[in-house]
């Protein structure tokens, strides 16, 4: 199959083309159809399958398929928003908006991207000259809606992408909100990497008999991803990935730690060791992010080093390696953390490092996954059996040995440094809404 026989018009096929895509993957050869019908779609695939163009495709095709004129407004061209496209997260906004732009390059469609911890005036000025497509965050679109500069009536395709991480953040009540903001008469799109009973109650109140497309196994991690665990004390973890980078030559390192303090240290530790290296973490302002970002993709610095708000929001081509510094609290999170390799059909390598504290952790993920993970002990890092688990504790791990508080491993409760869910709950959020009207605005994560 190729993308051409799926009713895509000529000039999204040429912008595919240049992309070098060849053909669509099980994601989007099953779920174009269905939106290109018309149909809502509840869509689950594993992270790096193409979710983002199974949904910007169709809709692109749609909005082409029933163009509407432009209408003169004082003699300039007047637009509206079309589709609403909403994200948990800044980092994939932003990806789903440079997706948009790149798809979009040979239609007359203006797209535009809106989160928290920027300047909310440059972003209220793109909205009066008017948009067809918005991406955007739940708390900022808030905002923005609250002071009457974006208009949402006219929506007629809504797309809920990583639903379940939004529900997770403890999104739901912002986004019942938007909801009612939007058209009831429209196209719902839910896309997310994993389902739930949750994700199925969200799309049975949001939706309409939607399509179900479900290309992989809940929460099956991708076969071309080599996965291995290297037990080892905590006290030699970072020892253990210096060598690790080093002596293996790894060029581009995706480091995942359990809470934003953590992340920082590691960074200092690296560089230390020659590692250029970077922090990303919900504590770190948005320029601050972008640049750290932006400079790991053009391989300026080595290592970046993130928590898990970064899990579903970086899309790098040919990510070679990811390391869990530390294991998740949430078994699903070790999911999203490796997926950020092997995407698109290629190789990957996903390494743990392992500590006697985080035994139930790894039980956890791997009766989720459904395998067991080889473990291999790298020499002069044998583990000293003397050490006994303790507690993970909620503010960060910094035990005596083994650090921080052991939770059940499919606990729901997560910390918030691990949720980096900006605002609190929904009610401080709401609160912090009302006392937002700046030029920052609220800072969604």
């Amino acid at each position: 199959m190729s993308f051409s026989t799926l009713g895509l018009s000529d000039p999204i096929l040429k912008a595919i083309t240049e992309t070098g895509y060849t053909k669509p993957t099980p994601i989007q050869a099953q779920a174009i159809p269905l939106i290109l019908k018309g149909d809502d779609v509840l869509a689950a695939a594993q992270t790096g399958t193409g979710k983002t163009a199974g949904f910007t495709l169709p809709l692109l095709e749609r909005m082409v398929q029933h163009h509407q004129p432009l209408k003169s407004h004082r003699g300039q061209p007047k637009r509206h928003i079309r589709a609403l496209i909403l994200t948990p997260t800044r980092e994939l906004a932003a990806q789903i908006g440079e997706n948009v732009e790149m798809y979009s390059r040979y239609l007359p469609y203006k797209s535009t991207v809106i989160f928290g911890g920027v300047n909310i005036n440059r972003q209220i000025n793109v909205l009066k000259s008017g948009i067809d497509i918005l991406i955007a965050t739940p708390g900022r679109l808030l905002d923005l809606a609250s002071q009457k500069v974006v208009d949402l009536s006219k929506v007629e395709t809504l797309v809920l992408d990583e639903a379940d991480r939004m529900l997770d953040m403890g999104f739901i009540h912002d986004i019942k909100k938007i909801v009612r903001l939007v058209p009831k008469q429209r196209q719902t799109l839910l896309f997310s990497a994993t389902f739930s009973k949750e994700i199925k109650a969200l799309a049975s109140g949001f939706q309409r008999n939607p399509s179900l497309v479900e290309v992989a196994t809940q929460n099956k991690t991708a076969d071309r991803i080599a996965q291995l665990v290297h037990p080892v004390d905590k006290s030699k973890k970072r020892d253990l990935l210096s060598k690790l980078i080093k002596e293996g030559g790894w060029k581009q390192v995706l480091v995942f730690t359990r809470t934003k303090h953590g992340a920082n240290k590691l960074c200092e530790y690296l560089e230390q060791q020659g590692i250029n290296s970077a922090a990303i973490h919900g504590n770190k302002s948005q320029g601050a992010r972008t640049k750290a970002l932006a400079n790991f993709k053009s391989n300026k610095i080595r290592v970046l080093v993130a928590t898990d708000i970064a899990a579903r929001g970086i899309d790098i081509d040919m990510l070679p390696h990811v390391v869990n510094f530390e294991l998740p609290n949430v078994p699903e999170d070790y999911v999203h953390r490796i997926g950020r390799t092997g995407r698109a059909g290629r190789e990957g390598e996903a390494l743990s490092l392992v500590c006697v504290d985080e035994n139930d952790y790894l039980r956890g993920i791997e009766r989720l996954i459904g395998q067991k993970i080889n473990k291999v002990v790298v020499k002069g890092f044998e583990v000293d059996s003397s050490i006994k688990a303790e507690p993970i504790n909620q503010g960060g791990g910094r035990g005596r040995r083994g650090g921080g508080g052991h939770r059940n491993s499919n606990e729901k409760n997560r910390d918030k440094s691990s949720q980096e869910k900006s605002g609190g709950n929904s009610r401080n959020r709401s609160r912090k809404r009302s006392r937002s009207r700046n030029s920052q605005g609220s800072k969604d994560s």
